[in-house]
């Protein structure tokens, strides 16, 4: 009797996993507002007051600050000793919580993966460049999935702190320094808005290395005008934007091409059948595919994801006719944070950071050159 009970339970458990999972692939969008979308009016209250960028502690890198996780590195990439390029990095989406429209600063949690990716990602520019990182009371997940007028409010209202950043940043740099504009998926967003209402047509503009806009589609005909950079075209190349979005195959980057076919372009055009920017990390340019030999090293994430290891010779990469980039198969190592249709998003900088890192050496020594 008890055994019987014991495989009744059993096949219980097995039938919920199986309705979970057929509901999941059925309504995955659905699923992902119930879980992450905030409920009721909009406000900013719960964010708490602004940042005060004229201190260290709105700053989750900055060259005074005694601890900085941007300062990364792993053996054989040295920081820049003298570092001639200013780098301002805007991170990623690391609020995830349904209780306020926007991220309190003082979040734990947010804070935490803050410091994850600061080291991940901003770190790739560490051996050009003194890297500047805004602390900013980021809109939540949530105000991403939802087309209720809640979320553009809680987007506006995080960029408004980093466009009072970087005004704070060009203040605190020489009036000459060259500048490398850098982010990932919320951050490149506010990016491509604050190059089009702050940078371009701006005497600023002269001094744009390159626009690493990674993680967030980008039309070069609906786009790129309003911004004042083009895409990249080939290897070494200044002055230009480099961006990608990474998925594994057989990719499904529908979430993706919705925002990219139903958002207007910055120029107020529609992005729908125009092109997508997509630059591969392995190449440096939008043509060809590249083999898993050519990838310099992947930062493989530890298993708390708190630190990783640098292995080369790992992912493959080519531009599809779409626009996104593909990575081959789903890649060993990476699974707990893989979205939906395999998009590879939180790993955009990861699978590439080597490639990345001799792609900004290559670029700013093309800039700096006499």
């Amino acid at each position: 009797m008890l055994a019987r009970r014991f495989l009744y339970a059993i096949a219980g458990v097995i039938f919920l996993i199986l309705v979970a999972a057929t509901v999941w692939n059925l309504f995955p969008e659905q699923l992902l507002r119930l879980a992450f979308v905030p409920g009721g009016a909009y406000s900013s209250k719960e964010a708490g007051p602004a940042p005060d960028y004229s201190k260290g502690t709105a700053w989750i890198s900055r060259p005074d600050l005694a601890v900085d996780p941007s300062r990364w590195a792993p053996p054989g990439h040295p920081r820049a000793a003298k570092p001639q390029i200013a780098v301002f990095f805007v991170e990623p989406t690391t609020y995830y919580s349904k209780a306020s429209w926007n991220a309190p600063l003082a979040d734990p949690d947010s804070r935490q993966w803050l410091d994850v990716f600061a080291a991940s990602e901003a770190s790739a520019f560490n051996g050009v460049g003194a890297i500047w990182a805004p602390r900013y009371r980021q809109a939540t997940l949530g105000a991403f999935l939802t087309d209720k007028p809640e979320g553009a409010k809680a987007i506006d209202f995080a960029y408004q702190d980093v466009a009072r950043a970087f005004d704070a940043f060009l203040a605190q740099v020489p009036p000459d320094q060259p500048i490398i504009i850098a982010g990932h998926s919320q951050g490149t967003r506010h990016l491509m808005r604050l190059m089009r209402e702050h940078i371009a047509g701006t005497p600023i503009a002269k001094r744009i290395v390159a626009a690493y806009l990674i993680g967030w589609p980008i039309s070069i005909e609906a786009d790129t005008p309003a911004m004042g950079l083009p895409a990249c075209t080939k290897t070494g190349e200044a002055r230009c934007i480099i961006s990608w979005q990474s998925f594994a195959e057989p990719a499904e980057p529908r979430q993706f091409q919705d925002i990219f076919d139903n958002i207007p372009g910055l120029t107020g055009k529609t992005r729908r059948g125009t092109h997508m920017i997509c630059i591969n990390p392995l190449t440096g340019s939008p043509a060809g595919a590249a083999p898993a030999s050519a990838n310099r090293g992947t930062l493989v994430p530890s298993a708390d994801y708190t630190s990783g290891t640098l292995t080369a010779g790992l992912i493959p990469a080519r531009c599809d006719s779409s626009g996104f980039l593909l990575i081959g198969g789903p890649p060993e190592g990476f699974g707990r944070f893989v979205m939906t249709g395999n998009n590879y998003h939180v790993f955009d900088y990861a699978l590439f950071w080597a490639n990345l890192r001799a792609d900004v050496a290559a670029r700013s020594a093309a800039f700096l050159k006499p």
